[in-house]
């Protein structure tokens, strides 16, 4: 495992936000038949012992293994368990907004299928989101965090991406890129439209959310790479992909003039 000796981060800006009802997990899936189970299985555990209203909504994005036949036989155990389908056009993005707009939480969080994330986590992430936060952002490089059996050469092309991200947005978020983070439903509202059908969509949500001014802290959190499959992350495929909506993102923060602004009704009270 590896960590770095940096302290969690907040924007300097909690917010006085409603206190939250339920917290709806998104967890996009494509031929995940050798984890998906497990993974539903130990998240809502862990979540039943914490007492965190949850509902998991698994998104099958296209598997033509027995992803969807797995999900149908455990949501007859576990009634928080909303399988769908994203029946086209898929990709990873889009199998995210399209769990986000069939969820019924005023949080979500957004997870792997692989149990790369740990779902202790996720209870976390729902108690900072319950002291007002709009964000959640977790990052395995504070103080902490950690991975697990990362790949050396996507662990080396990660960190020059957030560093580059943390430089060009004169941010203190280190681990922009990781998909596993938490929002009020309310943050993800006002971070529309999305324009991600990939997984550019990790870095196009925490960014829209701190440019447009929700407020946000950071936690340590692990990653373990994943046991069963095959990573669906095409490096080659998504480089420009990034570039481009880092660069739209930027250009948004600098030349949209405040139009796109976290409402004044949503602001913290003075």
């Amino acid at each position: 495992m590896s960590s770095s000796t940096e302290q969690p981060l907040t924007d300097g800006m909690q917010s006085t936000a409603d206190e939250l009802s339920l917290l709806s997990i998104v967890i996009p899936a494509k031929n995940e038949e050798g984890c998906i189970a497990s993974t539903v299985e130990h998240l809502h555990l862990e979540l039943s012992i914490q007492k965190v209203p949850h509902e998991i909504v698994v998104v099958d994005d296209g598997s033509d293994d027995r992803t969807w036949e797995i999900l149908n036989d455990v949501s007859a155990r576990i009634d928080e368990l909303r399988p769908i389908q994203n029946r086209g056009p898929h990709g990873f993005g889009r199998a995210i907004i399209h769990g986000i707009d069939h969820s019924g939480g005023d949080a979500v969080v957004i997870m792997m299928a692989d149990e790369s994330d740990d779902c202790r986590d996720v209870a976390k992430y729902w108690n900072l989101l319950n002291e007002g936060w709009d964000c959640v952002f977790g990052s395995r490089f504070i103080k902490g965090g950690g991975v697990i059996d990362y790949p050396w050469i996507k662990l080396r092309l990660n960190r020059f991406a957030n560093w580059f991200i943390k430089l060009l947005f004169r941010i203190k978020l280190n681990d922009t890129t990781n998909a596993f983070k938490a929002y009020r439903r309310t943050t993800i509202d006002g971070c529309r439209p999305f324009l991600s059908p990939h997984f550019n969509l990790t870095v196009e949500l925490p960014l829209k959310a701190i440019v447009r001014g929700y407020t946000w802290t950071t936690m340590p959190i692990t990653w373990r790479n994943r046991r069963t499959g095959l990573a669906k992350l095409k490096i080659t495929e998504m480089g420009s992909r990034y570039f481009f909506i880092v660069a739209y993102v930027w250009l948004e923060r600098y030349f949209s003039r405040g139009d796109y602004m976290k409402p004044v009704s949503q602001a913290r009270p003075k």
